[in-house]
C-alpha cells in the first residue's frame, strides 16, 4: 500500500500530519512510563488498525487509542501525573469536573484544537485516549449497565452544562442522576462479582459508552510489540482475531465519504 496515495490526508505539510506527530510524541512518553513501571497497555481501535494496515496512523485518523486493565489504571494515573514531561498532562474525571467520560486522556499543553464537548475543560490540546478495560459477564450485561450508568455518570460530571441550554433541565437531570447513582453502582458491583462467567470477555469499563466491541483476554495477553510510526509499542498477541472482532474485514479500506475527522483540523494551533 503506497503511502503517496494518502498524501491528500496527511502529507508532510498538512495540519493533520502535524497533529499526528504531536500525538505520537505523547504516546512515546506514555510508553516510557508504562515500561518503567511494568504496566501492561496495548494499542487498540483505529490505532491498532493503523499499525497493522499502515505501520502507523490511518492516514485520515486524528486520535490515538490505548487500553489498560482496570486493575492497573490507578497506578498508571499516579505515575503519569508524576513523571510526564511538563508539556503533557494527564486528565480524567478526577482532575476536571467537566470531563464526563469514564476514560482518561493525556493532553498536550502546547497545542489547541476545537471539539464542541471539550469547551469547558481545563485542557484543550491534542490528546491520546486511555481506555480503562475490565472483564464483564456478558455483552448484554455490559450494554444494559452502560445504558443506565453512562447517562448517570455523564450527568453527574456536568455534561448538561455543555449540552443543555435550559438551566432547569441541567439541574433537574443532574438531581435524578444523583438519586439513581447508588442503585446503579450496586448493579455494577454485582456484575463484577459475576465477571468470571464471561470467560475472559473484556470491554471498556462500565459507563464507557458506546464502545461495546467485545475482546478476549486470550487474544490480548501476553501482549506483543508492533511497529507504529517507526516506534515499537505493545499490541494484542493475536491482533488479527482481535481486529476482526471489532472491524470484520479490517484490511478493506472504507469509502472516501467515511474517512472523517473527529476534530476540526482548521482549529489546530501549536504554541512552540
Amino acid at each position: 500500500m503506497n503511502s503517496e496515495e494518502f498524501s491528500k490526508y496527511n502529507g508532510e505539510e498538512t495540519p493533520l500530519r502535524a497533529a499526528q506527530l504531536r500525538m505520537l510524541s505523547i504516546l512515546v512518553e506514555i510508553d516510557k512510563v508504562c515500561r518503567k513501571h511494568n504496566i501492561t497497555y496495548w494499542l487498540d481501535y483505529g490505532t491498532l488498525l493503523g499499525a497493522v494496515r499502515h505501520k502507523g496512523f490511518i492516514p485520515w485518523d486524528d486520535d490515538v487509542d490505548i487500553c489498560v486493565m482496570r486493575k492497573d489504571y490507578n497506578k498508571l494515573r499516579k505515575y503519569l501525573q508524576q513523571e510526564l514531561p511538563e508539556q503533557f498532562v494527564f486528565t480524567d474525571w478526577t482532575t476536571d469536573k467537566y470531563i464526563f467520560s469514564n476514560y482518561a486522556r493525556v493532553r498536550d499543553k502546547k497545542s489547541y484544537c476545537y471539539y464542541p464537548y471539550f469547551t469547558k475543560q481545563k485542557e484543550q490540546g491534542l490528546w491520546v485516549d486511555i481506555f480503562k478495560m475490565e472483564e464483564v459477564p456478558s455483552m448484554n450485561t455490559k450494554k444494559m449497565i452502560d445504558f443506565l450508568y453512562g447517562r448517570v455518570f455523564r450527568e453527574i460530571h456536568h455534561f448538561g452544562d455543555v449540552a443543555y441550554t435550559s438551566t432547569f433541565r441541567r439541574y433537574f437531570v443532574r438531581l435524578l442522576a444523583y438519586i439513581a447513582f447508588p442503585f446503579v453502582f450496586i448493579i455494577i458491583i454485582i456484575a463484577r462479582l459475576f465477571a468470571p462467567f464471561g470467560k475472559g470477555l473484556i470491554t471498556p469499563s462500565y459507563s464507557t459508552n458506546p464502545y461495546h466491541c467485545r475482546r478476549y483476554a486470550k487474544n490480548i495477553f501476553p501482549c506483543t510489540e508492533f511497529e507504529f510510526e517507526g516506534h515499537k509499542f505493545f499490541a494484542p498477541k493475536d491482533y488479527d482475531t482481535h481486529l476482526k472482532l471489532i472491524y470484520g474485514d479490517y484490511m478493506k479500506l472504507p469509502p472516501e465519504e467515511k474517512r472523517i475527522n473527529v476534530i476540526d483540523l482548521g482549529s489546530i494551533k501549536f504554541f512552540d
